[in-house]
């Protein structure tokens, strides 16, 4: 616990359920991977931890509670990634427990759209010329009180969490089916690696059979 206090920021575990090929959504957006057996587990990695993060596309595309609704315990402060203030101000998890609801945009967010999201009660935090500073945003976190994150994605936002280097451990259901499709979302999506020299290295820590399904957890090296 001791170099996470030294690097000031909390300790980030990313958490997905994917098809066997590695799509967490088909390619019209259908995200119903995990059983109901893994969405309650999620549900108590949700209350264990003291924030959830996702990104914009995730929350346009699903429109999240975030909550802890089939467990009991409280609920996450949840966290939006969103550049230029895209997030509805009638989703779901800006209805929950507003102020506890933080969304980090960019310079570029209109300040029409900033005002909205602040009257629905939610933090706004803006750093960033064209996308949001992640390295400056957990370091705000954890000087906040937030100690542990919840990665829950999209694609894209973990790539970029990942290869900046500031998830600490991957925990991943792997679902007994197989999706396909190129437009289809993965675990891991952006610009990539060129190399597999480059590619980020993990440490297997556990593995588990869970009905169907199958867990993996692994330490981010």
């Amino acid at each position: 616990m001791a170099r996470f206090k030294a690097s000031q920021r909390p300790l980030v575990t990313l958490v997905g359920a994917m098809s066997l090929d590695g799509k967490i959504s088909t390619r019209i957006g259908d995200s119903r991977i995990s059983s109901q057996k893994d969405l309650k587990e999620l549900h108590k990695m949700r209350r264990s931890h003291d924030a959830v993060m996702i990104g914009v596309d995730t929350l346009l595309e699903d429109n999240p509670r975030l909550t802890v609704r089939h467990v009991k315990g409280k609920n996450p402060i949840r966290i939006i990634v969103d550049s230029v203030a895209r997030t509805p101000p009638n989703a779901r998890t800006l209805r929950i427990e507003p102020g506890s609801v933080i969304i980090a945009v960019t310079r570029r967010a209109p300040k029409e759209r900033i005002d909205k999201l602040r009257q629905t009660g939610a933090s706004v935090i803006c750093d960033g010329a064209s996308q949001v500073n992640l390295k400056k945003l957990l370091t705000q976190l954890y000087q906040s009180g937030i100690r542990s994150l919840l990665l829950e994605g999209g694609g894209t936002l973990n790539w970029s969490m990942i290869s900046n280097r500031l998830v600490d451990e991957v925990k991943l259901t792997i679902a007994p089916f197989i999706i396909g499709g190129s437009q289809a979302t993965t675990l891991v999506d952006g610009e990539g690696v060129d190399g597999i020299d480059h590619a980020i290295n993990l440490t297997p820590l556990s593995i588990m059979r869970q009905g169907q399904e199958v867990v993996l957890t692994y330490k981010v090296k």
